[in-house]
This record gives structure tokens, C-alpha cells and sequence, in this order.
């Protein structure tokens, strides 16, 4: 993989957040560790749009030590803990304008024998269907919180990429007593693809996955 981290930069800055969370779909985020490589395909992330935002971190302009990398420039990584499980951020807009993206489900790619090895599960679909589940299969750590995409271990893909056969919408799963914003269609998936969290199986795609 040879995209830098202005290449992703660029990438994250143009346009929306909304339509980069649509973008990031079929993007690979690549994990490199002491036992080689981990990657996986993007299938399912959130918007968050900032201060407007009722469910975003940074409502209102909140700005706290916790949350302070939503401040930083796009490419950065934002990882907070919920309860027992870290889930990751990136951020999509100029600094101190705090926007960026849940990556809420993955479909591994390299190592899959680590990723099972992390997170030992009985149905293979599980490994990966949710925001925590997927961090906790890459192994990824609380400290690469603040650091910038492509610098470091954790990259973002945009060379090696799928192409979605069709996007759904919907509210962003998690976020309740938000007024309007608990249901605005700012959930994006891959329409049949098994590694979306809460996807039925009489809705999945088993021979394409929903890849084009």
C-alpha cells in the first residue's frame, strides 16, 4: 500500500461528512502488528456532524481532554471507550471543526486467522458486525488515539477498495432521546453484505456479498 497520509487527508476533506462516510464504504483499513498484517473492507459507519449534532461527542462545542482529537485535523484517529469496548473515529474535517466517522463493521481481508485468534466467536459473521467487535478482532489500541492515519500502524486504504452494488440508510443505531437526530439516515451499509451488525440472513448477499 503506498497511499500517504495526504492522500487521505485529501480524500476525507472532499466533501461532507456524510457523503465521506458513504465513500469510506469498501475502503480497507489496513492494521500492521508484530504478526503481520490485518485488513479489512469497510461495510457499515455513522456520521457525526459536530456541535449541531445532538448525539455527537461534540454538541453544543463541547471540548474536553477525552475528546479533544475531534478538534484535530482529517486523518485523525479518535478512539473512545464505551463501557468495556473502544470504538473508532476518524476524523473528516479542518481543525477545530469536529466532525468524523464510526466505523461501525468490517469484512476481514488479510489475516484472518489473527482476527479470529482476538476474538474467538461461533458464528463467523460475529467476528466483525459491530463497532467494538471489529476493534477488538484487529486489536487495535486505546493509545493510537490523537495519532494520524498512514503515519503509523493503522492506515486507510484507497488503492485497494470494493465497490458497493447498493448503499442503505438509516438512523444511526445507539443514539436515543437525541430529538431529530435520533433518526436521521446518517447509518450507512452495504446492502446484503453478512458483516453488518444486526443483518438479517434473509437479507444477505452469500454470493457476492453485496459487492459489485
Amino acid at each position: 500500500m503506498t497511499t500517504s497520509f495526504e492522500q487521505v487527508q485529501h480524500f476525507l476533506l472532499s466533501g461532507n461528512t456524510a457523503d465521506i462516510a458513504k465513500k469510506l464504504l469498501g475502503k480497507k483499513i489496513c492494521f500492521e502488528t508484530e504478526l503481520g498484517m490485518l485488513s479489512a473492507y469497510i461495510v457499515e459507519d455513522e456520521a457525526y456532524i459536530g456541535p449541531k449534532d445532538q448525539a455527537a461527542h461534540a454538541f453544543q462545542g463541547h471540548r474536553t481532554p477525552k475528546n479533544e482529537p475531534l478538534y484535530h485535523e482529517a486523518g485523525t484517529i479518535y478512539i473512545y471507550q464505551m463501557r468495556t469496548q473502544l470504538l473508532l473515529n476518524l476524523i473528516t474535517k479542518k481543525v477545530d471543526d469536529p466532525q468524523g466517522v464510526l466505523i461501525r463493521a468490517v469484512q476481514p481481508a488479510e489475516g484472518l486467522s489473527q482476527f479470529r485468534k482476538n476474538r474467538k466467536v461461533q458464528q463467523p459473521f460475529e467476528l466483525t458486525s459491530g463497532p467494538g467487535k471489529l476493534m477488538q478482532a484487529f486489536g487495535i489500541p486505546k493509545s493510537l488515539k490523537g495519532t494520524r492515519l498512514n503515519e503509523g500502524s493503522l492506515s486507510l486504504d484507497l488503492e485497494d477498495f470494493k465497490t458497493a452494488t447498493h448503499i442503505i440508510q438509516s438512523g444511526r443505531i445507539g443514539v436515543p432521546n437525541k430529538g431529530v437526530w435520533t433518526s436521521e439516515p446518517l447509518r450507512y451499509f452495504v446492502a446484503g453484505n453478512p458483516y453488518v451488525s444486526k443483518m438479517r440472513k434473509r437479507d444477505i448477499e452469500f454470493k457476492t456479498y453485496g459487492w459489485q
